[in-house]
């Protein structure tokens, strides 16, 4: 009969928002570190600096490129030195993880400014650390969620068009993995663990509604550099509905074979979206879900470009040992692929990999 709910304590998405993050960062504190993507730090250096008041005493500094350890400890260093009031993470997935850990460290406040829209992480207080290789070592619950989470959809829009389509990859899970969570029972990420409440399921079976409504047309529009109702719909779905979505409700075997895949050194060039989008149809085999709805969702991806089959993550030799090795990383003791509603093993878990690739290679 318990239910909890987490979110940010604000979201604001809105063409141009990077000119007031001055006034939305005032109330939360005077000395922010900002951690910016390396690929954008001059330009995004520039404009948050502008739209700074006098009084702020800004430290920027470019993200290493992996939230891992030495990166979270490099990081957390330089905001004890700054005494930073506020760490504002201006980036990607990555960017945004490594930015709430090491505000929590430091008990700093958390300021998320996503600058494409290709995860659900902004939202959320949970983190994923890897190694500096980039292969999944853990998930973090963190104690708090960002104060703040601002998106400037003008600059979303503007990013290349692949990572809007990763981030539906990512969002395209939402729905499928709370089904499993609920079908499971298997508690949520809030506050230690609660069953999920109605609002987060709402939230996430109503971000499965937005993709399938308005994902091909935003697709379409932000590889014609247009930002349209579609888009803004989708920046929304990508970031933060499907943050709620997964938070309040979880994640199952889609993230599951996501992790289990970043063992493979093929993969390594993959987005997490799109390897995400290929564990949705990997868990939509392994539950043994309709045809016809693994049919249409397969479907689905190809018309965007998501994987769909082994050979789009780059998965072409030794096949069959390098799904059994995703298999047995998905595994392992407290994996999240666990909250899926059916017997789990290496076998079971690289069958279903191995027969969703077949049935993909089948539609053509």
């Amino acid at each position: 009969m318990a239910r909890a709910f987490g979110g940010p304590g604000k979201y604001v998405q809105r063409a141009g928002e990077i000119a007031r993050l001055g006034e939305h960062l005032a109330p939360l504190g005077r000395r922010p570190l900002f951690l910016v993507d390396r690929a954008l730090f001059e330009p995004m250096a520039a404009a948050i600096a502008a739209a700074l008041g006098a009084d702020v005493r800004p430290r920027f500094e470019r993200f290493g490129g992996e939230c891992c350890s030495a990166e979270i400890g490099r990081v957390t260093a330089i905001a004890v030195e700054e005494r930073a009031d506020v760490v504002v993470g201006v980036g990607g997935g990555k960017t945004a993880d490594t930015a709430k850990i090491v505000a929590i460290e430091t008990g700093a406040r958390i300021v998320i400014v996503p600058t494409i829209a290709s995860t659900d992480a902004p939202c959320s207080a949970v983190a994923v650390r890897y190694t500096k290789d980039g292969v999944y070592e853990t998930s973090l619950r963190l104690a708090r969620n960002p104060d703040l989470v601002l998106v400037d959809s003008a600059i979303v829009a503007a990013a290349p068009p692949r990572f809007l389509i990763a981030g539906i990859g990512d969002a395209l899970s939402t729905w499928f993995e709370a089904r499993s969570n609920l079908e499971s029972r298997t508690d949520n990420y809030v506050a230690g663990g609660f069953p999920a409440p109605l609002a987060g399921i709402a939230i996430a079976r109503h971000c499965h509604d937005v993709l399938m409504r308005d994902a091909l047309k935003a697709r379409t529009a932000v590889e014609a550099g247009l930002l349209t109702t579609a888009v803004e719909n989708i920046i929304e779905a990508n970031t933060l509905l499907s943050g709620l979505g997964f938070e309040n409700c979880g994640c199952a075997a889609a993230h599951g074979i996501h992790d289990g895949l970043t063992v493979l050194d093929e993969v390594h060039g993959v987005f997490h979206g799109e390897k995400v989008a290929f564990g949705t149809l990997c868990l939509l085999m392994l539950e043994n879900r309709e045809q016809a709805e693994i049919e249409a969702t397969v479907r689905f991806c190809r018309a965007l470009g998501l994987p769909t089959r082994l050979a789009d993550l780059g998965i072409v030799a030794d096949v069959r040992e390098k799904v059994e090795r995703v298999a047995a990383a998905a595994l392992a003791p407290g994996a999240i692929i666990h909250a899926t509603p059916v017997r789990l093993s290496v076998p079971i878990v690289r069958d279903a990999i191995l027969a969703l690739d077949a049935f993909a290679t089948t539609l053509g």
